[in-house]
């Protein structure tokens, strides 16, 4: 469960983009400085952090890369920070894109392998305004409070419809997942679909109206079944975005 944001610098500055990068346990200010590549696949550059004492360590490693099917750049970050390695990716919205800006945002990349949804309880709630909704997700071992927010990132019809955010310690939203509306072909109802990294891993579930909450503002959030009438592409998760 990560975030955060990342900005170009000026061409001539050593350190190329600055940032910070949250999750639930951290807020760290990063760096990245351009390094020699020795091979076309070497990173682009050094990931670099201030640690408790004072010093500059070298955290991670970071690409430049572009979507396959968007043709937009993005970088590409492996990092760790003592709690093992983890991928991120820095992507810009459509607006950024056309301003030509330097500002990038930080989404985790969710993982190919996908928990069991077993017992899990949650509910989802439409909002009033900004096409949002505020929800929760819990089992016996997690209980995770969440935000839908739209997903500004949208440019291509798999893209997902919203992000899932919770937040740090300090209070800043963190990007833990993605979902699709999507429509039954059975039964003709709109529903949700979620992908939500956990702390027990990643977890596909579905939020559904039954028969007293269709037409109102509520959505039951119940385990995911295969019933092949998932979005297009929804398992790929936030890799979409790029």
């Amino acid at each position: 469960m990560f975030a955060g944001t990342l900005t170009r610098n000026v061409e001539t500055a050593a350190v190329q983009y600055t940032g910070m990068i949250h999750s639930t346990r951290f807020d760290i200010a990063i760096q990245l400085e351009a390094r020699a590549k020795m091979s076309e696949r070497s990173p682009d550059f050094d990931v670099t952090a201030v640690n408790k004492s004072g010093r500059k360590v070298r955290i991670g490693t970071a690409w430049n890369e572009t979507g396959n099917t968007s043709g937009n750049p993005y970088i590409s970050m492996q990092i760790d920070v003592g709690l093992g390695p983890f991928r991120v990716n820095a992507v810009q919205t459509k607006e950024a894109r056309a301003a030509q800006s330097g500002e990038f945002e930080i989404i985790p990349l969710v993982s190919n392998g996908l928990m069991k949804s077993g017992s899990i309880s949650g509910e989802l709630t439409a909002m009033d305004a900004d096409n949002a909704f505020t929800g929760y997700i819990a089992n016996m071992m997690f209980d995770l409070e969440f935000m839908l927010i739209e997903n500004s990132y949208k440019s291509e019809e798999t893209h997902p419809d919203y992000r899932v955010e919770v937040s740090s310690p300090r209070g800043t939203p963190i990007r833990v997942g993605s979902a699709w509306m999507a429509k039954s072909s059975r039964t003709g109802n709109d529903y949700l679909s979620l992908l939500i990294s956990t702390p027990d891993g990643d977890l596909r579930v579905n939020a559904v109206q039954n028969e007293e909450q269709r037409g109102g503002q509520t959505f039951s959030i119940i385990p995911f079944i295969d019933s092949g009438e998932q979005p297009q592409d929804a398992g790929a998760g936030l890799s979409l975005v790029a």
